[in-house]
């Protein structure tokens, strides 16, 4: 059973750069970091951005040379670029916290289907998903920039899809199950 945005999907609560979230509930977290691996010396990330990740090693023309293989028509991304783990389970009224531990602004968008984001070219071959798309001048909720974490909480019993609007390969899957589930892999 999935559940897609606007049928009982998740509340996102910010948080500091230093990540602290208090949860009231006192429900137990996991968490997901949101990485890429940018060079901070390279002066081509600048234009869109800059990088703020200490030790980065990818530059910018690396990034570039991965977007795309001869072997698909879609967008294929740096392999440095993703959420880990890319799967998790939670219960019912856990949460889930999601931190960008990379120099490079993501977002943590649940959405329906996993489609393409809003920059162009980097998602190239894909029909965007709804969710990513903003009206003008609109911020968007799910933004995290370097160091910035989130809590998603709230989530129905369910697969629930996470992708990031600005690398739309930078996905995530959150399976929410009843409460004492003995299916539930306590090493995810």
């Amino acid at each position: 059973m999935s559940q897609g945005p606007g049928e009982g999907s998740a509340s996102l609560r910010q948080s500091g750069a230093d990540g602290a979230q208090g949860n009231a509930r006192g429900a137990k977290k996991r968490y997901i970091a949101v990485l890429d691996d940018c060079d901070p010396s390279d002066p081509a990330w600048a234009p869109s951005g800059g990088c703020s990740l200490k030790g980065g090693s990818v530059s910018n023309a690396e990034f570039t040379e991965f977007l795309f293989s001869p072997f698909s028509s879609a967008v294929v991304g740096h392999p440095a670029w993703r959420n880990e783990p890319s799967y998790i389970k939670l219960e019912v009224d856990e949460v889930a916290r999601v931190t960008n531990e990379g120099g490079r602004t993501h977002t943590f968008t649940e959405v329906a289907a996993y489609g393409g984001g809003r920059v162009p070219p980097l998602d190239r071959g894909l029909t965007p998903a709804p969710e990513c798309l903003l009206n003008p001048g609109a911020v968007d909720p799910t933004l995290l920039p370097p160091g910035a974490s989130l809590s998603v909480i709230g989530l129905r019993i369910g697969t629930h899809r996470f992708e990031c609007c600005i690398h739309p390969w930078m996905r995530a899957a959150i399976k929410v199950l009843p409460r004492g589930d003995k299916h539930r892999d306590h090493r995810t």
